[in-house]
């Protein structure tokens, strides 16, 4: 398959396909004139940068998980890792939802007057993470 073929394929604009191969995520298997070829098989290891990127793992990151032959070599211990992060994302913004959704229907006339929104505003100050706080009527 040509660049443009894998592009249309995988939805990975051709200057993306260039880079990856340029960090060694892909390789070309030669050139009919300018345009690089690829096999089939690189739509599956677009498919799984995907994956990585989607959960949060760096180009670099996800180019360790693949070995010399190409394969995937996934660290399992990586991914507990970044579940871990995740996790602990989720949180943060779970926390943010909620206090974006009492902000919405908080009745005190003005913000900075609601006890829950202050709590709110001095964990941001203090780390620029708001953290899930009890419920405040």
């Amino acid at each position: 398959m040509d660049i443009g073929e894998v592009a249309k394929r995988s939805g990975v604009p051709a200057s993306a396909l260039r880079y990856y191969e340029q960090k060694g995520l892909i390789a070309s298997v030669g050139r009919h004139g300018l345009r690089r070829l690829f096999d089939p098989g690189v739509l599956e290891r677009l498919a799984l940068i995907a994956l990585g990127q989607t959960a949060g793992f760096s180009l670099d990151e996800i180019a360790a998980m693949f070995g010399a032959d190409g394969r995937p070599e996934i660290d399992r211990r990586a991914l507990r890792t970044k579940a871990r992060e995740l996790d602990a994302m989720i949180l943060r913004l779970s926390a943010m939802r909620d206090g974006l959704r009492h902000a919405a229907a908080c009745p005190a006339p003005n913000h900075l007057e609601c006890p829950r929104f202050r709590r709110l505003l001095g964990q941001a100050a203090t780390d620029g993470r708001p953290r899930k706080t009890s419920k405040v009527p």
